[in-house]
């Protein structure tokens, strides 16, 4: 134990990208070097496109300003070249899937009150005519881009409520009617239809979580874009933001799609090797029934920056009086046995660390399940990642304190800031003093420092944009969202998928 604090900085971790080269900036790296999986991905590839005729064409337009260079003239970060350029690969255009999601049923389906009834119906209409393709088979797609309008989007969120109108159209059951049993079994010609309302009521009513959650289903990797985002702007007279941000756009996506399409865009430069990091997820579902009632599940990513999702139970986790998540041990046990046995199916050992991240304490039973399923086979460390928004450090001069500062406490406890000032693109992450995380070893043993250290490389490894880095792990950073997909539709099993099918 050390006696006093002492801060200091941590250099800013490498990325790997093509022929073993590094760099500290994904864009730098894929616009000097290419991708890391180049060899492996590349080429033309085909794409399926869903939704309305109108967006569809704005889709495909869209693609093909992808494959020419966005330029701007902010010097701190380089321009697009374009998405063969980058990474490599193409859209065969001559061979693009297409399904038609009728405009007017969407329109129709928007003047649903009721907000179960109208986003079940939306995301039924995407999701079956995915799947009757997907039952047909009849050109192996890559990639599914889903379309959606605007209202959509806005009309598809929780909470969200439509004008007022006297067309809207009250179709659904009251809360009270969901709760009875369904006598309509009494009368046949009614069982049919009200089997059908009570249907909306199982999903989550959030359109993007449902939707990802019907298709990990049928396990195709899909990309929901809305209107908003392939619109063309106009380049006349565009402003230097807006250059910057139609050029950060196409990065981004363009960066998600190379994912989704099979291959690793970077992978961490320095990751120690044969080790592994789980971020345990947990959402509170039932909350009718019962208070206490959460789905875990588990996201693994392995030290080349892949990652996968693997679902656990759905029980008593949440405690109402801590106001935390615990395992029980046997759960607990299953959950990182299933880990370990696929790292070990896909490489042949398993790792020889697993860092387990979470947002609360480890209780004595579910840490004697972790310790149980690891026994004989990895050392087990068990990391608390919590932001600590009443702790600021601040500096002389226009910027605030470096990402990557570290105020090691102990050699267990310690604050590390994931934003700050970045020199290489000579400004700060965020507008606000940022705020560290605070790094707790609560169970096992390592060097904070090196828990630190690898947490800040687990920053810039979200592949769902192409960013300097994030604020928090990737190991928490999509846990909410995840979390969220695996309890958007009731009764979810679908087995372990890689992460690419919940981003």
């Amino acid at each position: 134990m050390t006696n006093s604090a002492n801060l200091k900085y941590l250099a800013e971790p490498n990325l790997t990208f093509g022929f073993g080269q590094k760099s500290i900036d994904p864009r730098d790296g894929l616009m000097l070097y290419g991708p890391f999986d180049q060899k492996k991905v590349n080429g033309p590839k085909t794409i399926g496109i869903v939704g309305p005729l109108d967006l569809r064409n704005k889709m495909i337009s869209y693609l093909h300003r992808l494959h020419a260079p966005f330029l701007n003239d902010n010097s701190s970060r380089p321009s697009f070249p374009g998405l063969q350029a980058a990474f490599g690969v193409s859209i065969n255009f001559e061979n693009i899937v297409e399904i038609d999601i009728p405009q007017s049923e969407l329109e129709r389906y928007k003047k649903y009150s009721d907000n179960h009834q109208r986003i079940f119906n939306w995301t039924s209409l995407y999701f079956n005519a995915l799947q009757t393709y997907t039952d047909e088979e009849e050109i192996s797609v890559d990639v599914w881009i889903i379309v959606i309008p605007e209202f959509v989007y806005l009309y598809g969120r929780p909470q969200s409520k439509i004008p007022a109108s006297s067309d809207n159209i009250k179709e659904g059951l009251s809360a009270k009617k969901r709760k009875e049993p369904n006598y309509a079994s009494l009368f046949p010609e009614l069982q049919e239809e009200e089997d059908r309302l009570r249907e909306a009521y199982k999903y989550e009513v959030n359109f993007h979580n449902q939707l990802k959650a019907k298709l990990l289903s049928i396990k195709i990797v899909s990309q929901i874009i809305r209107q908003s985002k392939i619109d063309p702007i106009l380049t006349q007279n565009c402003s230097l933001q807006e250059q910057y941000l139609e050029t950060a756009k196409a990065w981004n996506i363009s960066t998600t799609l190379y994912y989704k399409l099979g291959g690793l865009p970077w992978k961490l430069g320095s990751v120690r090797p044969q080790v592994c990091y789980l971020g345990l997820v947990y959402k509170k579902v039932d909350e009718s029934k019962n208070a206490n009632n959460a789905c875990c599940a588990a996201q693994m990513f392995l030290d080349s920056g892949d990652g996968m999702v693997f679902r656990g139970n759905v029980g008593p986790w949440w405690n109402p009086e801590t106001k935390q998540f615990h395992l029980k041990k046997a759960d607990a046990k299953a959950l990182i046995s299933r880990s370990l046995d696929a790292f070990y199916k896909r490489f042949n050992r398993y790792p020889e660390q697993i860092f387990i991240h979470s947002r609360t304490y480890f209780d004595d039973d579910e840490w004697a399940g972790f310790e149980e399923a690891t026994i004989g086979k990895s050392k087990i460390i068990g990391v608390r990642i919590t932001e600590k928004t009443s702790l600021k450090l601040y500096r002389n001069g226009n910027y605030c304190i470096p990402r990557g500062m570290m105020l090691s406490l102990s050699s267990s406890k310690a604050y590390l800031w994931t934003k700050g000032f970045i020199p290489r693109i000579k400004t700060q992450m965020g507008l606000e003093v940022p705020s560290p995380l605070e790094i707790i070893i609560t169970r096992g043993v390592e060097d904070v420092e090196v828990v630190c250290r690898d947490i800040l490389s687990l920053t810039k490894l979200n592949y769902n944009a192409c960013i300097y880095g994030d604020g928090v792990p990737v190991t928490l950073k999509f846990a909410d969202s995840i979390g969220e997909i695996l309890t958007a539709g009731k009764e979810l099993n679908v087995g372990i998928l890689t992460f690419k099918h919940y981003i």
